[in-house]
């Protein structure tokens, strides 16, 4: 029993013109992929740094991109004071949920886990990225 027809027909014509769409793939277009925004897939790599009371810090943010949408995080951080590394740990284990599935241009944080300083290094990591999966 379908509690949803207006789902079901929608999946099947979807499965229709995904059939269709997939025939007219060609070789370059696997290669150069692109969403709305004009972010090209991939996984791209910056360094925020940030002012934390310690002294400078910094980490490295990691993206995964398709279709202009964050597929997966990655944060790491060396910081040698242990309140910073605290805050970068925290900071690192917290972001996924608030950046996965998420638009690349839509996302904004401020304080992630507690931690509000190593955020500011994440944004401006994400603004290096953004600008390199733009110009790729």
């Amino acid at each position: 029993m379908i509690s949803h027809p207006r789902l079901a027909s929608v999946g099947i014509a979807g499965l229709g013109i995904s059939v269709a769409l997939t025939g007219c793939a060609t070789a370059s277009d696997a290669v150069t992929t692109t969403g709305s925004g004009g972010y090209a897939d991939g996984d791209y790599t910056a360094t925020g740094d940030y002012q934390a009371p310690s002294g400078a810090e910094s980490i490295v943010v990691t993206v995964s991109l398709r279709d202009d949408v964050v597929t997966a995080v990655d944060v790491t951080g060396d910081a040698t004071d242990p309140q910073a590394a605290e805050f970068q740990s925290l900071f690192a284990a917290g972001i996924a949920s608030e950046v996965v599935g998420v638009p690349l241009d839509e996302i904004s944080v401020s304080r992630v886990a507690g931690a509000s300083l190593t955020t500011q290094g994440f944004m401006t990591a994400l603004d290096a990225i953004k600008s390199e999966a733009l110009d790729s």
